[in-house]
């Protein structure tokens, strides 16, 4: 399988930084968000070994290369289908398809935030690249 590996970070704050924030915009300005200030999340996708650790500083999410208080990892698909709400999260975390490492209680904060959002908030585009993706590493076996 073609793995990404790791993208600088400067690559990262211009790119993911501003689709997270303008996505995000409203539960952002609405405050949902903001147990996570000053916190460190890590979304690592593994089988593409693909990692990003996050934090919110002053109710805007930031990429950071500080070290991660919890982890969320999984391939691909498992993120794909917590994105697109395809499946249950509480299922993937328990079929062991997406583990916490670190502070749980924090890992779980993150996952209840994340299926608490309204699905139109993910951007068209994003559902739509995640469906070329399903289509296409599949191949690169």
């Amino acid at each position: 399988m073609r793995r990404l590996g790791p993208l600088p970070l400067p690559l990262l704050r211009t790119s993911l930084e501003p689709w997270l924030n303008r996505t995000l915009a409203e539960p952002l300005a609405d405050g949902e968000f903001d147990v996570l200030e000053g916190r460190r999340v890590c979304l690592s996708i593994d089988d593409l070994a693909l990692a990003v650790t996050l934090t919110l500083t002053h109710g805007r999410l930031q990429v950071t290369d500080a070290p991660w208080e919890v982890k969320v990892a999984g391939g691909w698909r498992e993120f794909a289908c917590l994105a697109s709400r395809e499946e249950d999260p509480d299922s993937l975390f328990f079929q062991r398809r997406l583990c916490l490492e670190g502070d749980t209680e924090l890992g779980l904060t993150v996952k209840n935030l994340l299926d608490g959002q309204e699905m139109e908030l993910l951007h068209p585009y994003l559902l739509e690249a995640l469906g070329q993706l399903q289509r296409w590493l599949p191949r690169q076996a």
